[in-house]
């Protein structure tokens, strides 16, 4: 299984905000660069972090975005879930299989997924921003 870019995205916008301290801004200019992103494709993910109350959104001169929930109760398997969508790993309508009515594979594969999910409901956020990875995203926002 791989994440989609977009949940990768997700993930480091949300990394890099929850490690801000409280009320300071950041620009999406400022993490297209740190982070070598399309800026289009940064809007993109920045706004469904919105449309989920997970990111606030100042606009203006002085304005940027910022964390809007408590980074200690945003579980990792909710941040996968919501940004992959809730899609099988293997779509067997899709391909037309003919197997499909007699397969033990999606079962295998749900059942794997949803163990996947479970070991990710144990990590928050907030640890996703603790050291080593606290001291790298702290030397980006210095420079």
């Amino acid at each position: 299984m791989q994440l989609t870019q977009f949940t990768d995205i997700g993930l480091r916008v949300l990394m890099y905000v929850a490690h801000r301290q409280d009320g300071e801004l950041t620009r999406l200019a400022e993490l297209s660069d740190k982070f070598q992103l399309s800026h289009n494709h940064l809007v993109k993910v920045v706004n469904r972090l919105i449309k989920l109350g997970w990111i606030a959104s100042t606009r203006g001169r002085n304005g940027g975005i910022e964390l809007a929930v408590d980074a200690q109760a945003l579980s990792l398997a909710t941040i996968v879930r919501e940004l992959e969508g809730d899609f099988p790993l293997v779509d067997c309508h899709k391909n037309h299989c003919v197997l499909e009515s007699a397969c033990n594979l999606i079962g295998i594969l749900d059942r794997g997924l949803n163990h996947f999910y479970d070991y990710l409901d144990n990590y928050y956020l907030s640890d996703l921003v603790q050291p080593p990875t606290a001291q790298l995203i702290s030397k980006l926002q210095l420079v």
